[in-house]
């Protein structure tokens, strides 16, 4: 028998077992395409369409604009000697989110950077990829980034849902119960921006909810395994002031009483009125 047939079969029988290895775990892939700065196992993996929505570079579509852009990034990064630490991931169906702390070298020190990436499976040929996080870390400013996504049915229930209800409203005390007694709330600033514990909470939700209210989100994905929910939005009011629509997202982490552990926000939406080093309530 002529070893051709062998070769083609070894062949599918390796891209099989990548493909396989990458939709276990998207997010993994998409992040060492853009350490090495190789699009192909991702074009490998889903050889339908790969689409990524970047904060920098916005939607990335089509197989010579996703090699070009990870080719990009694979620069960026390098000159940064930027590491990825997960902090947590959550798997629902076809979607799955995936925290980041990138630790990078940024004007003579070493920079947290909190980045949260959802990947999404329409199909076992195609993908989505959807970026968040904040750009003041990096750059020093905010950039009012355009929705992802449209307004979607499903909102979030229990703890999380009485969140969204005090942050809709603008209530600070009933905001502050929903979180575990030592529970905390990260802004997409980075681990600098923490605030734990009630007076903290009730000192930070009170300068947020000054601006003549609560705030205004757009429900649009929700990804919650029981232990946490993404929740995937829009920002449209702060306050009595209307916003143009931006999107962000935040995960919500439950404690094993029910309450928030942590609430870590992953957007750059810019707070109506002047308050040195507020990184948002969402």
């Amino acid at each position: 028998m002529p070893w051709f047939p062998d070769f083609v079969s070894a062949g599918e029988l390796a891209r099989e077992q990548t493909r396989a290895a990458g939709q276990a775990d998207p997010v993994a892939q998409y992040f060492n395409a853009l350490n090495t700065g190789d699009a192909r196992t991702l074009e490998t993996v889903w050889p339908g369409e790969v689409v990524v929505y970047d904060p920098r570079a916005g939607e990335v579509r089509g197989h010579k604009r996703l090699r070009d852009y990870v080719r990009s990034n694979k620069g960026w990064m390098t000159e940064r000697h930027t590491r990825a630490e997960t902090v947590a991931s959550t798997l629902v169906g076809g979607r799955a989110v995936v925290e980041f702390l990138l630790h990078l070298a940024h004007d003579g020190r070493e920079l947290s950077w909190p980045v949260a990436v959802v990947a999404e499976s329409p199909d076992d040929r195609s993908v989505v990829f959807r970026t968040y996080c904040s750009q003041w870390p990096v750059d020093g400013h905010r950039h009012v980034r355009p929705p992802i996504l449209e307004p979607g049915q499903a909102h979030p229930g229990d703890v999380v849902g009485r969140y969204q209800a005090a942050l809709e409203a603008g209530d600070t005390e009933a905001i502050v119960s929903t979180f575990e007694p030592e529970g905390c709330y990260r802004g997409p600033f980075g681990p600098w921006y923490i605030r734990r514990g009630a007076g903290e909470l009730r000192s930070f939700f009170t300068d947020c909810f000054s601006a003549g209210g609560g705030i205004g989100l757009q429900h649009c994905a929700i990804t919650d395994d029981g232990v946490r929910c993404g929740l995937e939005y829009n920002c449209v009011r702060w306050g009595s002031h209307d916003l143009p629509p931006q999107a962000g997202m935040a995960v919500y982490e439950r404690g094993p009483d029910g309450l928030l552990a942590a609430v870590r926000v992953y957007d750059d939406v810019q707070e109506p009125f002047e308050h040195p080093g507020s990184d948002g309530p969402t």
